[in-house]
C-alpha cells in the first residue's frame, strides 16, 4: 500500500510538515531513528510544541504513524528529508544526519518517487552531496526520479504563521524536478515560490537567518553604546520603530540562541571561505553577538556596587532561547552562566517550561524563594507566564535583559 508522503526526521520541522499534509488529506507516515519518538507518538503524546496532542490525535485518526523501519520508504510517492544540521566539534557544518538519511532513502528509492531535502544547509548540498548518494544504486536524479530542495521556515512558538500560510520556496535539480516539487507543496501550502535552482534556494534560507543575525548584532551594539553614554536603548528603539518605512525593528538581548540563528551564518561563512570570499559584515556580527554574555556578566558585577562577584548568588530567570518556547539549544544563558561561574559566582536558574540544564547550575522551582536568596536576579527571557511586576518587587537587584519589566528601580540592558 502506497502513501502520499514519508517524512524522514519527525522533529520540530518534520512533525508540523506532516500535520499540514495530513490536514490537507494526504496519507502520511513518519520515519525516525529514535524509537522514543516513535513510541511517544504512538502513545498520542506530541514531542513538538507546535503540534498539540489533540492535533496529533487527529493525525493518527487519519492513519498517521511513525516508525523506525526504513521499509516504509518503499511505499512513498514523495519523501521529504527533515533531519537536523548543525556544527561539528571543529565548528564547521556537520551534514552527518543528511548523509545518513540520503543513504537510507537511496536503499529504498523507487523510480518516480519525488525526494525533497528541507534541512538547512550550504549551497551545493543537494546537487553535490545528496544527489550522488541517492544515485548510488543506479537511479539518476532528474531522469529516474525528481529531486528538489525546499528550505524549512518553521518559527517555533509562532501562532500567526505555520506551514500552510508561510510562503514555501521550492527548487529542483532540473526544471521538471522543480515542477514536481511545486505541485507537491501546492497540495497543502497556500503560496509556492519557485527558485531558479537548488543553490539559490539553499542560499535564500541562509540569507533569511543571517539577516536576523546581523540585525540583532546591530541593536546589541547600539545597546552597548547606550550603556556607555547613559542613553535608554529601549526608548531609542521605540522611537525608531515608529518610522513606517525603511526600518525593521529588532531588539537587543543576551546573545543569540536556538538551532537556526547561531548556526546558519556559520554555514554561510563556510561557503564563502570555500570560494575565497570574505563576508566582513557577518564576521563582525558574530563578534558582537558572541560578546553579549560577557557584557551581561559585567553588568551583573556592576550591579553589586563593590560587593565581590565571587561567592555572590546569581539567579537566571528564563533560560530558553526565546520566550514561551521550551528549547534551550544554543541558549545564551549557558554562556552567561559559564562566565559568571568562572568569576566565582554561584549560579542557579528558574524556568517553568525548560527541561533540566545542569550546566546552568541549580534549578530553582520556587521563584519567590529563589529571588529572596539571590543577590542579583537576571531576567533573560520573559515568558508569558511570568508576573514581571512580582519579580521586580521581590528581587533584591534585578537586571532586565528584555526591557519589559516596569518600575524605575529596575536595571535594564
Amino acid at each position: 500500500m502506497s502513501v502520499d508522503l514519508v517524512v524522514v526526521g519527525v522533529g520540530y520541522v518534520g512533525l508540523p510538515l506532516a500535520a499540514a499534509a495530513v490536514a490537507a488529506g494526504l496519507s502520511v507516515a513518519g520515519l525516525d531513528t529514535s524509537a522514543q519518538v516513535a513510541e511517544t507518538i504512538a502513545a498520542g503524546v506530541s514531542h513538538v510544541q507546535d503540534v498539540s496532542d489533540a492535533e496529533l490525535a487527529a493525525m493518527r485518526d487519519k492513519g498517521f504513524t511513525v516508525t523506525t523501519d526504513p521499509e516504509v520508504l518503499g511505499s512513498a510517492e514523495t519523501i521529504v528529508i527533515c533531519v537536523p544540521t548543525g556544527l561539528g566539534a571543529d565548528g564547521r557544518p556537520d551534514l552527518t544526519a543528511v548523509r545518513a538519511a540520503a543513504e537510507t532513502v537511496s536503499d529504498h528509492l523507487r523510480p518516480g518517487t519525488l525526494v525533497v531535502l528541507e534541512s538547512t544547509t550550504f549551497p551545493g548540498t543537494t546537487e553535490e552531496i545528496v544527489a550522488p548518494i541517492l544515485e548510488r544504486h543506479g537511479l539518476l536524479a532528474g531522469e529516474d526520479f525528481p529531486l528538489g530542495y525546499s528550505p524549512e521556515r518553521v518559527d517555533p512558538g509562532n501562532r500567526n504563521f505555520g506551514v500552510r500560510n508561510t510562503p514555501k520556496i521550492v527548487s529542483g535539480r532540473t526544471p521538471l524536478c522543480a515542477k514536481h516539487c511545486a505541485a507537491f507543496y501546492h497540495r497543502f501550502v497556500d503560496t509556492v515560490v519557485v527558485a531558479r535552482g537548488t543553490r539559490e534556494a539553499e542560499l535564500a534560507k541562509l540569507l533569511e537567518n543571517t539577516y536576523r543575525y546581523v540585525n540583532i548584532a546591530l541593536v546589541n551594539e547600539i545597546a552597548l553604546l547606550c550603556d556607555r553614554i547613559g542613553i535608554d536603548v529601549w526608548d531609542v528603539l521605540h522611537c525608531a520603530a515608529t518610522k513606517p518605512f525603511g526600518f525593521a525593528p529588532f531588539t537587543p538581548g543576551p546573545g543569540v540562541g536556538g538551532h537556526c540563528i547561531p548556526i546558519d551564518p556559520r554555514y554561510l561563512l563556510d561557503s564563502a571561505e570555500r570560494v575565497g570570499a570574505d563576508l566582513g559584515v557577518v564576521r563582525a556580527a558574530r563578534r558582537v553577538d558572541a560578546g553579549m554574555p560577557v557584557h551581561v556578566a559585567d553588568r551583573v558585577e556592576r550591579l553589586l556596587a563593590g560587593k565581590p562577584l565571587r561567592g555572590a548568588e546569581i539567579l537566571l530567570i528564563g533560560v530558553t532561547y526565546k520566550a514561551d518556547v521550551p528549547d534551550t539549544r544554543e541558549t545564551a544563558a549557558i554562556h552567561i552562566a559559564a562566565r559568571l561561574t568562572s568569576l566565582g559566582a554561584r549560579v542557579s536558574y528558574h524556568d517553568p517550561i525548560a527541561g533540566d540544564v545542569p550546566s546552568l547550575g541549580v534549578r530553582r522551582n520556587d521563584l519567590d524563594a529563589a529571588l529572596r536568596d539571590a543577590d542579583v536576579a537576571v531576567l533573560l527571557v520573559a515568558h508569558g507566564s511570568f508576573d514581571l511586576g512580582r519579580i521586580a518587587a521581590r528581587a533584591r537587584l534585578l537586571l532586565d535583559i528584555t526591557g519589559r519589566v516596569p518600575g524605575e528601580e529596575v536595571d535594564r540592558l
